[in-house]
């Protein structure tokens, strides 16, 4: 049984994830900070959630700084095989126990950062993401969308050291944004764009009604 088809069966749980630039982060998660449901929610990425092992042991790989390249195939399949292990390892019993799943983009639940790389076919990026995520589509998709300058001056700013993507080019940056867009336009009932570049007290405002909207909360 497919994995979108056993949940409709067997959850009434609530899948929410979040998409956009990396430099961002830390004003996602200050934006989702505060409750806004009486239903337990589920984190996979926040400090204090649940982790799945080799999914994290995954992320690390894709995301440390090395000297030999990274092939966009190689980036792809990894990306696949931690969505793969999120989805059946947390995200899904999680919402079938009746929680509300909040996922930051280390699942890549849609295709931008594989589609910002070249060479690489969006059809073919899009049937790997159905198979590894079983057909689970967030019932909302929370895009921060800041221009890459400001993301660029973000990073510089944090006092730690950039990891692999965060040190690709400015170029690869604007096309991992244009990617994200493209998605938003193509699905604008299920993606809602956030101003990550506003006060953070907008972006939480912001991010409060979009969830409110949806669900009713």
């Amino acid at each position: 049984m497919p994995l979108l088809r056993l949940l409709r069966v067997l959850t009434k749980g609530i899948f929410v994830t979040f998409e956009g630039s990396r430099a961002p982060a830390r004003r996602r998660r200050s934006a989702v900070s505060r409750p806004t449901s009486p239903r337990r929610a589920s984190s996979p990425r926040h400090p204090r959630a649940r982790r799945h092992p080799l999914a994290d042991e995954i992320r690390r790989l894709v995301l440390v700084p090395r000297e030999e390249p990274v092939f966009p195939e190689a980036e792809l399949l990894l990306y696949e095989a931690a969505r793969a292990q999120h989805v059946r390892g947390l995200i899904l019993p999680a919402l079938r126990s009746g929680r509300a799943v909040l996922c930051e983009p280390v699942l890549r639940c849609d295709d931008g950062v594989p589609g910002a790389r070249a060479g690489l076919d969006a059809g073919q990026v899009e049937h790997l993401n159905r198979f590894a995520a079983g057909g689970l589509v967030p019932r909302l998709t929370l895009l921060f969308d800041l221009p890459p300058e400001e993301g660029f001056a973000r990073i510089k700013g944090r006092g730690f050291a950039p990891d692999r993507l965060e040190r690709e080019s400015l170029d690869f940056h604007r096309a991992w944004r244009e990617g994200y867009l493209r998605l938003a336009g193509r699905s604008p009932d299920r993606i809602v764009r956030i101003d990550a570049d506003a006060p953070e007290e907008e972006v939480s405002r912001s991010v409060l009604q979009a969830v409110a909207q949806r669900f009713g909360w």
